[in-house]
């Protein structure tokens, strides 16, 4: 049995999931966060680490890392990719002059070994500001029909009002445990058939941190 797949168990049987927030800075992640979890969300300052949040969503533990998303921290982002199970990039749907570099980082992302295989939601934050770009236009400017490698999909949302954030993360709930879990039960219940059936047969020849907690979130 390898490592993966021993891993694989014990996340099956604890039903968790690493989520890494990430998008340019004042983005609003860390916004999206607090208002999924209750919190209050004026006065939030820029995030200069990460926080991490749990939320408990529809039986399964997510463990959330939001990063800063400032130039001179960006280099630090490959320090959260290990395991990670599900990328959220946030976009700033009225920060139009930015549009490339958002674009940029995003792709570059994607390139990482350790995020291999992560499901990508990408949220077009502040839809509810007069001139944001709508979804259809941010899959435009991030050229995200090009990409292949990662299963996607973009919702328009506002950490404000909280539209579309908890689809989002129905979504990216949905999405991995259909790769991680179900994929993996059907997995090991084939293995066991195959085995079965071939029974009698011959054989053959660092940053600073701040952490918090919230149980909720469940739809």
């Amino acid at each position: 049995m390898g490592l993966l797949t021993i891993i694989r168990k014990i996340r099956q049987k604890e039903k968790e999931m690493r989520i890494l927030f990430l998008g340019l800075d004042n983005a609003g992640k860390t916004t999206i966060l607090k208002k999924l979890s209750g919190e209050d969300i004026t006065g939030i300052s820029p995030t200069l680490g990460f926080n991490i949040k749990t939320f408990v969503h529809r039986q399964y533990t997510l463990n959330i890392w939001d990063v800063g998303g400032q130039r001179t921290l960006r280099p630090y982002w490959r320090n959260y990719f290990e395991q990670t199970d599900a990328l959220v990039w946030v976009v700033d749907a009225c920060d139009r002059m930015r549009m490339q570099d958002c674009k940029e980082e995003l792709h570059s992302l994607l390139l990482e070994d350790r995020l291999a295989g992560a499901s990508l939601l990408v949220l077009a934050n502040k839809q509810d500001l007069p001139g944001s770009l709508s979804g259809p236009e941010i899959r435009d400017a991030l050229d995200l029909d090009s990409i292949k490698s990662h299963h996607w999909k973009i919702l328009p949302c506002s950490a404000i009002t909280g539209e579309n954030l908890v689809e989002g993360l129905d979504w990216v709930v949905n999405d991995v445990a259909g790769r991680l879990y179900y994929a993996t039960a059907t997995s090991d219940t084939s293995s066991k058939v195959r085995r079965a059936s071939t029974s009698e047969e011959p054989s053959a020849p660092q940053l600073p941190v701040q952490t918090s907690a919230a149980v909720g979130v469940s739809s």
